[in-house]
């Protein structure tokens, strides 16, 4: 891949443009022993999803549940100095501006748009640490960076999107670290049902919970703009495409940007997704049951909630694009992002867009096929939304599973 030259520090123009990422390492190094999705829990979060599961781990991942638990009180003690020493600092500090939030279903490619949306100087975002480490990372996030790189693999494992300490994460995990209920807890346990379904959109919660939720998600938020106080937070995961009427309670001036894909491109590659996860990130080796219902039965939920959200978002606060052509025109998919909900002056981010879009210039996605039967029950599953999109039934079966989020 092409690599950019590192902006140097005495080269003001050079650091003007270059990418905030570094370029993706030319191969994979999967690790089974890799730190896992709930590598920063407490003592009390662990143990409590352990309970919650009755400990029903598989023979082969005992050694990994061991091995967090061992970690969980060290978590635990840094996690009381954090709150020791950051906990005014955190409860004072103020979002300089509304946070921008990347809505779209799994695989539809919102890690690429979260990406290149970061290029900019004006943004910040939560990073892989923050997220994995939500409790203390103000405090231990230096040590990652400096010992702990080793433990990354490069990639991820569902596709050959770069990782990273530094990289951009889901901000779900970090409540899923933070003992908030999520759908994504299901990855830890997989064979035992889908849990916490109604947290996907968060309508049915009592009261309490929901705004338990609510000041759970804006504290962590809050400690990430602690080191980046100037700038918009940019923010994804796939479950906030649901949860845009609660979002817009939290923050009423918030700016909203959905990307869509192929939806039979999606499903594939989301057939793949969770298993990855699961083998990746779980206590339990995954048998299979109920995926595919919950494949489809999701993406419907997804979509209906995401038309009910949209409507209440001003015009100038919300856009869309489409994955096909954010990958065809990068930066002018970028341009009229910032056109529509009124992010700035697009030429400031130019330069750094275009470092990282280079680094990327030769990006290998994988492949796999959609066969007729798997149309037809996607079709019947998900017809309003490929009708909605213009998504045409007969596009080539070779359907590629890249850098899409």
């Amino acid at each position: 891949m092409t690599e950019q030259p590192s902006a140097s520090a005495t080269d003001p123009e050079s650091a003007a443009t270059a990418s905030p990422l570094p370029p993706p390492p030319a191969k994979s190094n999967q690790r089974r022993w890799a730190p896992k999705i709930w590598l920063g829990g407490t003592c009390g979060v662990l143990w409590q999803l352990l309970a919650r599961n009755r400990f029903q781990m598989g023979w082969r991942q005992w050694p990994i549940a061991l091995a967090d638990l061992i970690i969980s009180p060290f978590n635990s003690g840094c996690a009381l100095i954090e709150r020791a020493r950051y906990g005014r600092q955190i409860e004072k500090t103020t979002l300089a501006e509304p946070p921008l939030f990347i809505l779209g279903h799994w695989r539809t490619g919102t890690t690429l748009l979260h990406e290149m949306l970061i290029c900019d100087p004006r943004h910040a975002f939560p990073n892989t640490y923050q997220c994995f480490a939500p409790g203390q990372h103000l405090s231990t996030e230096w040590l990652a960076h400096r010992w702990l790189q080793f433990l990354v693999p490069s990639r991820r494992p569902m596709d050959n999107m770069a990782t990273g300490w530094s990289r951009p994460q889901e901000d779900e995990f970090a409540l899923c670290n933070l003992g908030e209920h999520s759908p994504y807890l299901t990855i830890a346990f997989p064979n035992r049902g889908y849990v916490d379904q109604e947290y996907l959109d968060l309508e049915s919660l009592p009261a309490a919970d929901r705004e338990r939720w609510k000041q759970t998600l804006l504290r962590f938020l809050k400690s990430v703009a602690l080191r980046a106080p100037e700038k918009r937070l940019v923010l994804k995961s796939p479950t906030h495409t649901c949860r845009i009427a609660t979002l817009l309670e939290m923050f009423p001036d918030a700016r909203f940007v959905h990307i869509v894909r192929d939806p039979y491109v999606v499903y594939a590659s989301t057939m793949k997704l969770w298993p990855s996860l699961y083998r990746a990130h779980g206590y339990q080796t995954f048998r299979g049951a109920g995926l595919e219902e919950h494949v489809l039965e999701t993406f419907q939920h997804m979509y209906r909630k995401l038309e009910a959200g949209r409507r209440l978002v001003p015009k100038r606060r919300f856009c869309e694009i489409k994955y096909e052509d954010l990958v065809a025109d990068p930066i002018g998919q970028v341009r009229s992002i910032y056109d529509q909900i009124d992010l700035g002056d697009f030429e400031t981010a130019r330069g750094p867009l275009e470092a990282y879009c280079a680094t990327i210039s030769d990006y290998q996605t994988n492949r796999h096929e959609v066969d007729p039967d798997t149309r037809r029950r996607v079709r019947a599953a998900w017809g309003e939304v490929i009708d909605r999109y213009g998504y045409d039934d007969d596009l080539d079966d070779d359907s590629d599973d890249g850098a899409d989020g």
